[in-house]
């Protein structure tokens, strides 16, 4: 992997790069020979600064900063909820009403390490939701998070009975398939088994927006990637059947 591939806009202070699902942020606590997108910029650009995170299996848009300074400034953009941060998920079914809020405080689940679950006692979690496709099995969904809680986003769409597809943690583990998809779907002649469109958490982190440390508006975005632009594909293809 190259790290020039991934980047997203370079500057003095900081750096935003549109992570690839299946790469861990920061490295691992209990095994440092898995790679992680912070030790791929350190060997690049030697000091790196973690501002906020990614789920490993969530792609998209994430920022880091290159000195102590810009680091503060923008821990503190991050925490005073100064940040938009907009999420394009790919949901089970068909959320009603098509466009709310989830108003539902999280905290750590009492007994499963790991997991995460509303609960009164959590701490205050908002989630807003648009959906803008719906496609019976599947729905299409812009989410706006305005905290930033662990998992925060499969939560609260679980709670909403709309999980993002393939979560193995809040929804169901199962790839999205193409024939599930299309109708008469037939294996090519020479294909023994059918491979997943998509086989990872369809969550991508798809726009930053933000006052940058030079006081210049920045709204930044990470093109759908490709696994979960084919199942947009054929879904708004065979929909229309």
């Amino acid at each position: 992997m190259r790290i020039n591939d991934l980047l997203v806009k370079v500057t003095d202070d900081y750096i935003v790069l549109n992570k690839p699902a299946g790469l861990l942020t920061i490295p691992d606590r209990h095994d440092n020979t898995i790679p992680s997108l912070q030790t791929l910029l350190k060997k690049a650009y030697g000091n790196i600064f973690t501002v906020h995170r990614l789920d490993r299996d969530t792609s998209g848009l994430i920022l880091f900063a290159r000195n102590e300074a810009a680091h503060r400034y923008f821990s503190q953009l991050f925490e005073s909820r100064e940040v938009r941060k907009y999420y394009a998920g790919l949901v089970s079914g068909q959320p009603v009403p098509p466009q709310g809020s989830i108003d539902e405080p999280i905290m750590e689940h009492p007994v499963q390490k790991g997991k995460m679950v509303t609960n009164r006692k959590g701490k205050a979690a908002l989630t807003d939701y648009e959906v803008l496709e719906t496609f019976g099995l599947y729905s299409f969904v812009r989410l706006q998070i305005h905290t930033g809680r662990t998992h925060q986003i499969r939560v609260h769409m679980k709670h909403l009975g709309h999980p993002i597809v393939v979560d193995e943690l809040y929804g169901h583990p199962a790839p999205v398939m193409l024939s599930a998809i299309k109708k008469k779907y037939r294996l090519g002649k020479y294909t023994e088994e059918e491979r997943p469109l998509l086989g990872r958490l369809g969550l991508h982190a798809w726009q930053l927006h933000f006052t940058d440390n030079n006081g210049v508006e920045q709204q930044l975005e990470a093109p759908l990637p490709k696994d979960i632009q084919a199942v947009l594909n054929q879904l708004r293809k065979n929909s229309q059947k």
